[in-house]
């Protein structure tokens, strides 16, 4: 019988949850959590996004969505705005506020990543970033 660290789907989750973990621990300060942090992430690179869609491309059920939006607002990092393709529907934004924050942990961010790949040189982190594109793109779209 194989040894757990030998089942490679393993160890990418128990990796996965090891740097959720050290990111949190990073935000804990802000009252946030990765799940806020990648939904931000995400408006950086929109112009606001339906909550449907938020829930689509970040793979979160609908309910959650709703939610981390909901504190995001309180804390002025992103707004709810009519769409400009249907005013019954509402997107999100990224609220200069929201802009600002995701600056700001940028550098703590980059902290968490480098800890976690320590044991790696440059060339051999670029490389498993690449691989782990290519599976992403893959799997995830």
């Amino acid at each position: 019988m194989r040894e757990l660290h030998a089942d490679t789907g393993y160890l990418l989750y128990r990796l996965g949850l090891r740097s959720g973990q050290l990111f949190n621990a990073t935000l804990q300060q802000s009252g946030l959590r990765l799940r806020h942090y990648a939904l931000l992430r995400f408006l950086a690179t929109a112009e606001g996004a339906l909550q449907r869609e938020l829930s689509a491309r970040l793979g979160y059920d609908p309910s959650a969505i709703v939610g981390l939006v909901d504190d995001l607002e309180k804390l002025r990092l992103a707004q709810r705005r009519p769409s400009p393709d249907d005013r019954r529907s509402r997107i999100v934004v990224l609220t200069e506020a929201g802009r600002a924050f995701l600056r700001d942990t940028d550098e703590a961010g980059q902290r968490v990543t480098d800890e976690l790949l320590a044991p790696l040189d440059p060339a051999e982190r670029a490389t498993l970033h690449a691989l782990l594109l290519r599976v992403a793109e893959d799997g995830l779209s």
